[in-house]
């Protein structure tokens, strides 16, 4: 059941603002990406929905709809917008998706699980050697670019298998998740040179 509205008691949509009576909502604790967006955690995401409400709590928190109801409320309107978009890019974002998820969950961090298995080094040593040795465009590269393609649609198979449905707090698959993680950002940072692009942080 949604959240009531302190001001007219109609359910919220979003925690920051209401679609209702338009009353901009002070929040104490972060809800997180998912709740600002009014969706449910979850790795399948429907990026045209998320799109779409973006744009409306977007205009319900205009801070031009707040200009004459003093600075105090256009701050709280700036910082409204604000979070939707840092919302709104996590969920469109697979990979931020997923590592967020993977910690509400409990699971472990980068950090602790950032060592990788030799023969994926190994792996990823050979991928750099033909980044370094060959040129954007040539055959080599765009073999190469094929490859960590298939490798990263195995990656993702895999990463949304085991969070649907997202699995209990703490849950022991969480650190595998964490690992596939960990191996995509290798794949993405590849298959962004290979692009000749900058690679993702």
């Amino acid at each position: 059941m949604p959240t009531p509205c302190p001001n007219c008691g109609e359910g919220l949509e979003t925690p920051l603002a209401c679609g209702a009576c338009g009353v901009l909502i002070q929040i104490d604790e972060d809800p997180g990406p998912f709740e600002v967006l009014g969706l449910a955690p979850s790795i399948d995401v429907d990026a045209e929905d998320a799109r779409k409400r973006l744009r409306r709590f977007t205009r319900l928190v205009h801070p031009d709809f707040f200009a004459l109801a003093g600075e105090d409320q256009v701050a709280l309107a700036e910082a409204a917008g604000a979070r939707l978009n840092a919302a709104h890019d996590l969920v469109a974002d697979f990979s931020a998706r997923a590592d967020w998820l993977v910690r509400h969950l409990g699971g472990p961090s980068e950090k602790e699980l950032g060592a990788m298995p030799q023969t994926f080094l190994m792996e990823v040593m050979e991928w750099n050697e033909v980044l370094e040795e060959n040129a954007p465009g040539s055959p080599c590269l765009a073999a190469l670019a094929r490859e960590l393609g298939e490798h990263r649609e195995g990656l993702v198979s895999a990463i949304t298998a085991a969070l649907t449905p997202l699995p209990s707090p703490g849950d022991d698959s969480l650190g595998a998740v964490r690992k596939d993680l960990n191996a995509l950002r290798y794949v993405d940072r590849a298959l962004a040179r290979a692009a000749g692009q900058a690679p993702p942080r």
